[in-house]
């Protein structure tokens, strides 16, 4: 299999519907999009000419939370090879959140990755609510939406009633503690849902980049769509009871508990 060119990414990009100038937020799984003229920071580069000098990169650089950060040195956990070399790029900025930091480049990044709350991590005032604020879009390049960061924002939107926390050390007056931190946090297989709701309208264009399949969104239309259904069913995210999964019996069950209380 060929290498994609830096340029034909690019021009896949713009086809796609990638608005130059724009911010772009991107999940990506390279594996899937290789081989690419350059790797990892060859499909960065490809991304970066269909944005042109005046459109902001946005990647996830979420860590473990089980160490202390320093978004200088501490590496990713689980955002994959083209986000672990993006952050390390001269003029990425990236944030301070212990857990959920994101990293962005272009004239936007400083406003997306400002400091923001511990909790919840993918809430309105978050590196991914900031896209959504600028009209960006969602690029999912090999992954799924139960990969997209964007939903757990329209569950924050959306006020839904499950929140589990987890532990992450955090730096409080020079001193690094664990703390539990709330999120809205489930398996996320759920969110597959997007697709047949964004089709349905008309809003999500897809299309390859590089050798992945790729799916591109409106960060305001993803938001928009999951909170109308979430306001019909709050828990239309969750596994149903008879699933047995571990991750969103636990979000029911904090449900439950916030009743109880």
């Amino acid at each position: 299999m060929a290498p994609v060119e830096i340029e034909a990414i690019g021009a896949q990009s713009i086809a796609l519907g990638v608005r130059p100038g724009s911010v772009l937020l991107v999940h990506t799984s390279f594996r899937e999009a290789r081989p690419v003229e350059g790797g990892p920071l060859g499909l960065v580069a490809g991304l970066r000419r269909a944005l042109g000098v005046r459109g902001t990169l946005v990647m996830p650089t979420m860590t473990d939370g089980e160490t202390p950060f320093d978004p200088r040195t501490t590496s990713t956990s689980g955002m994959g090879i083209t986000a672990e070399l993006f952050w390390r790029q001269d003029g990425v900025v990236r944030s301070t959140h212990p857990g959920a930091s994101f990293a962005a480049v272009g004239p936007l990044a400083e406003r997306i990755c400002a400091p923001q709350p511990l909790a919840p991590p993918h809430g309105v005032d978050s590196p991914a609510g900031r896209v959504r604020d600028l009209d960006g879009q969602v690029l999912l390049l090999g992954v799924t939406h139960a990969e997209s960061t964007m939903l757990h924002v329209a569950e924050s939107v959306a006020k839904v009633p499950y929140s589990v926390t987890h532990p992450c050390v955090v730096e409080v007056e020079g001193r690094h503690e664990r703390v539990a931190i709330a999120e809205t946090d489930h398996c996320c297989r759920n969110f597959g849902k997007m697709d047949e709701w964004l089709r349905a309208r008309g809003l999500q264009a897809e299309g390859n980049v590089g050798h992945a399949r790729a799916k591109l969104s409106s960060a305001r239309d993803l938001v928009r769509v999951a909170c109308e259904h979430l306001l019909e069913d709050r828990l239309v995210f969750l596994c149903a009871p008879e699933a047995r999964c571990d991750e969103c019996d636990r979000a029911r069950a904090s449900v439950v508990a916030s009743l109880v209380e």
